[in-house]
């Protein structure tokens, strides 16, 4: 029974994937028959479950995270060499993504790499179906969150640059910063031995109890943004992507999991309690104590 269900969450995972780049691709450039949005998504699928293999024999997660950035590489290249010639706006969101990926995958795979397990795992490394979901469910993680930018990378819509355009980089800049800082604000935070067994309230993360979330919400958005006035029909349903990252990152495997964690080991603390009760959750806001 257990199998089953693991069997038809990754169907599920897959078929919702699979589909939106089906219904936002439809239209766009194919290749073998195929829109290549699609061929996108079936590589991000591909790239993880090759990935799952290996992995699942060795029972490792430490090139989970890794992974997922190589699955960002390999759709946004074949993106980009399917799609041929491209429009500026479509190099521009290229590098975007690229920069993105190449940064939030090496700081992932050093922070794995230091802390020598990720605790997700756990319990999942051992039991090769809910493994395999997980390896899926990155598949998915890719294809959505990067809709529109594949949208936008694919499409032969020519139209100027226009606001959208200016006000998505900036959205995108702004939210890269965030996340990058926070990141390494918590890195430092953490590899200071006087912090051993604290939580860091410093920094962005006296404004925000997820700054590095925020970051990544907002610099997807921007994404989106930038693909508005290419959008027509179904097309629209790439607004999936910044929809999919909330989603994940508000209900799911992000802040959940992370605040569950962390009123595990200082829920009992005082000055915990109040770091909750004073800093927003995810929006970078004063502390309300300073409001």
């Amino acid at each position: 029974m257990k199998l089953l269900k693991s069997m038809m969450v990754a169907l599920i995972a897959t078929t919702i994937g699979l589909g939106t780049m089906f219904l936002a691709g439809g239209e766009g450039p194919q290749v073998f028959g195929l829109p290549v949005m699609v061929v996108c998504g079936l590589l991000a699928y591909a790239v993880n479950w090759i990935a799952f293999v290996p992995a699942a024999l060795a029972q490792t997660e430490k090139y989970y995270d890794l992974m997922g950035s190589v699955s960002y590489l390999v759709t946004i290249v074949a993106a980009c060499l399917l799609s041929a010639p491209l429009h500026e706006r479509a190099l521009v969101v290229a590098v975007l993504v690229i920069i993105w990926t190449v940064r939030l995958g090496s700081f992932l795979f050093a922070r794995i790499r230091a802390d020598g397990q990720d605790k997700r795992f756990t319990e999942i490394r051992s039991n090769p179906a809910r493994f395999f979901v997980t390896w899926t469910i990155q598949g998915a993680w890719v294809t959505l969150t990067a809709a529109a930018a594949f949208m936008i990378i694919t499409s032969a819509d020519t139209a100027p640059l226009g606001a959208a355009f200016y006000a998505g980089v900036v959205m995108w800049v702004v939210g890269f910063a965030f996340e990058a800082v926070a990141d390494s604000q918590k890195k430092a935070f953490r590899n200071n031995p006087e912090n051993k067994g604290k939580f860091i309230q410093s920094g962005l993360w006296a404004w925000s109890r997820h700054p590095n979330y925020f970051g990544e919400l907002l610099l997807w958005s921007g994404i989106f943004v930038i693909s508005i006035p290419l959008l027509s029909g179904m097309e629209w349903i790439v607004l999936i992507s910044p929809v999919f990252v909330y989603f994940l990152l508000t209900k799911v495997s992000g802040i959940p999991l992370l605040e569950k964690l962390g009123k595990k080991r200082w829920g009992e603390d005082p000055s915990y309690q109040a770091y909750l009760k004073r800093t927003s959750r995810l929006l970078p806001l004063p502390p309300s104590n300073a409001r």
